[in-house]
């Protein structure tokens, strides 16, 4: 890259500045030392995380140094929601979510070379702190009427919950922690969401106040909006989350693959490091023959492999496969079967029987005439095989690790049964 400021601009990458020349020329002259903070209010990142993370990647590899900051002590207050108060979690409890999102992060950070890496704590900078020093040295910096016209704030102080003076601090706290790496570290550019805006500049006004000669900058990633009008990052069994245990790599990898032809270009834009010249030719092939969906799954692959490991994504992949005949189903292992499941129109049943029977169960067909009918069109399928008797039965034998079958009826409607008593 030649240009950083271009790329991300190209990619749909920046909503706001503070300054977009000064910054170009700040890159120009790097190296640039910048910092995107993280708390942990939850024990895993999610989808809406990973647009800063790959905006850092980004950044570092066109020769830039990032530092990833996760708010052990930020993460003990939490900035303001929309519509009412965070619910306080114990400081054991954000300790360990502390090493588990750092943890996250650190997969996608360059941790060697002349732009390595570094992790952050800001509890390491407020620990020690009196709340009179913090209101001495810090608090005197920041005015009232600039606080609460901040988006955040105005926003809850018109609800009818209003605002806490905790959650209220939570923007000065936040530009502490800039003025800290930029004394620590040489700190010149933060970058966030659009809608952390307030959190980001509250950081560059302190500097500036307290270090009238610096030179600093604020960059955030615009919001994520999909086609539909639904929230980006949420499917209907909620949050897409980067942690395999709270959303599988199989979940993950459809999450991408059914993106809608409206949103794939602007998904590969922000989340793909494929080329330009790459990602407008799956553009092209998007436009021309939408039916093949090779956009969706350049970046569903892309992207599972880039969070869960090429392993998992390669047996996500077999699942998908085997899962529309073009597979074995008894080589998938276990939790990528249960995984892929999961995701079916599901049922349990307590004992084996006729076949029409579970095609009812599990509403495939709208009765057990339908099924009958579907039989004997030949398009009733147990674990890939086709069922050609309207009497088949099937047996404990037929069980994917002694626990599911796969029904399918015709090419494309899928359902799981998962027998409990078998």
């Amino acid at each position: 890259m030649t240009d950083i400021v271009d790329e991300l601009q190209w990619r749909g990458l920046i909503a706001l500045s503070t300054d977009e020349d000064a910054l170009r020329k700040a890159f120009a002259d790097g190296p640039v030392t910048f910092y995107c903070g993280f708390d942990p209010t939850a024990p895993s990142l999610h989808l809406g995380n990973l647009v800063q993370i790959l905006t850092m990647r980004r950044i570092q590899q066109a020769g830039h140094r990032p530092l990833g900051l996760v708010g052990g002590a930020t993460g003990l207050i939490g900035d303001p929601k929309p519509n009412s108060e965070r619910t306080l979690n114990a400081p054991e409890v954000v300790a360990g979510w502390v090493e588990r999102l750092r943890g996250q992060i650190e997969r996608f950070l360059d941790f060697e070379g002349p732009h390595a890496a570094t992790m952050v704590n800001n509890l390491d900078w407020t620990s020690g702190l009196s709340a009179i020093e913090f209101l001495r040295d810090v608090g005197q910096h920041f005015r009232v009427n600039k606080m609460i016209a901040k988006e955040a704030v105005a926003r809850r102080l018109n609800s009818d919950v209003g605002i806490s003076y905790t959650e209220f601090s939570y923007q000065i706290l936040q530009g502490m922690d800039f003025l800290e790496l930029y004394r620590r570290h040489g700190c010149v550019l933060q970058t966030g969401g659009s809608d952390q805006w307030g959190n980001l500049t509250a950081g560059t006004d302190l500097i500036h106040r307290v270090e009238p000669e610096a030179e600093v900058h604020a960059l955030a990633t615009p919001l994520i909006t999909k086609a539909d009008g639904t929230k980006f990052g949420k499917t209907e069994s909620g949050t897409v989350w980067l942690d395999p245990e709270r959303t599988t790599p199989y979940a993950f990898y459809q999450f991408w693959l059914n993106a809608d032809d409206r949103d794939v270009s602007k998904f590969l834009r922000i989340f793909s490091f494929k080329s330009r010249t790459e990602i407008e030719e799956l553009e092209q092939l998007t436009e021309e023959r939408p039916q093949a969906r090779a956009a969706q799954r350049a970046l569903a692959e892309e992207l599972t492999t880039l969070v869960h490991g090429a392993d998992q994504c390669a047996a996500v992949i077999a699942a998908s496969k085997a899962l529309f005949g073009q597979g074995d189903l008894a080589e998938l292992d276990e939790p990528t079967l249960a995984a892929a499941l999961s995701e079916l129109p599901h049922a349990k049943v307590a004992e084996l029987g006729l076949v029409i029977d579970l095609f009812a169960e599990v509403e495939l067909v709208a009765s057990k005439s339908a099924a009958r009918r579907t039989v004997k069109e030949g398009g009733a399928y147990v674990n890939n095989a086709k069922v050609t008797s309207e009497d088949a039965v099937v047996t404990a034998e037929d069980l994917l690790h002694g626990r599911w079958l796969v029904l399918r009826r015709g090419k494309k409607n899928l359902a799981a049964i998962e027998v409990t008593g078998a």
